[in-house]
């Protein structure tokens, strides 16, 4: 004859000795603190006790989708963005001690660079700024230009800015996936796209393209890549399931 109170109920969490203590025998801060294990034993008790969790909170609930549920920012969140950033810091770390910078002679103040470029994230700008060959010479004008091309790539530089700045308020769509709004999927893909010509059009003394080629390229590659991307993710929406990726990411609370 068994005695009934021997027993134990079955842990979702890995076992009767599994790692995840219930909410009641949870830690403090201080004792998690004080265990040698550090931030690697603290990272993985996190993660089983969010699948625990998880799990739990789907048995309770009755939808057949699957729902998206929320967790507390701490510890949860807190805890896997802190062991995320401790990740890239110690790449960080490692990469500066193994791959040192070379550090060049003093600059000449005397003497001018035979090329002067920005940082590499700033080529896309400093690539507007030699569109002087688009800048029309008006005959109204004697043939003279309206601006020079100087500012002519500031206000090309103000306007590239502003379509970036209003694309957000423009797409107010729900669409979670490229393959539900292949359009502006699409915008997004020339626009990135655009960006690397227009950097490569910034060091064109540095490439073997010849300019006029290189211009042409600049502005017909965007095109083709956003028409290709259109063209593919409209080609994906006949077999794409709408209705169940809808409810798959629909917040509902668990009954």
């Amino acid at each position: 004859m068994t005695d009934d109170t021997d027993t134990t109920d079955e842990r979702t969490d890995g076992g009767e000795t599994g790692i995840v203590p219930p909410d009641d025998e949870t830690p403090t801060w201080s004792e998690r603190k004080a265990r040698k294990q550090g931030l690697s034993r603290l990272t993985y008790e996190y993660f089983e006790r969010a699948r625990r969790e998880d799990q739990d909170l789907r048995q309770q609930s009755s939808y057949v989708e699957r729902d998206v549920l929320g967790f507390p920012a701490w510890p949860h969140e807190m805890v896997r963005n802190l062991s995320l950033a401790s990740f890239f810091v110690g790449m960080i770390i490692v990469l500066s001690a193994t791959l040192p910078p070379h550090i060049d002679a003093p600059a000449n103040p005397s003497s001018t660079p035979a090329v002067i470029l920005p940082d590499w994230y700033l080529y896309w700008s400093f690539g507007l700024l030699k569109l002087g060959f688009l800048n029309p010479d008006l005959s109204l004008l004697g043939g003279e230009k309206l601006m020079s091309d100087r500012t002519y790539g500031v206000v090309a530089n103000l306007v590239v800015v502003g379509i970036v700045a209003i694309v957000p308020f423009l797409n107010k769509g729900s669409a979670r996936r490229p393959v539900e709004q292949p359009f502006w999927a699409s915008v997004g893909v020339a626009g990135v796209v655009f960006a690397f010509t227009i950097a490569v059009l910034s060091i064109k003394n540095l490439v073997p393209i010849e300019e006029g080629l290189l211009n042409d390229l600049t502005f017909l590659l965007p095109v083709v890549a956003g028409f290709i991307s259109y063209t593919v993710l409209k080609s994906m929406r006949e077999g794409y399931m709408f209705n169940l990726n809808r409810r798959y990411y629909r917040l509902r609370p668990p009954k």
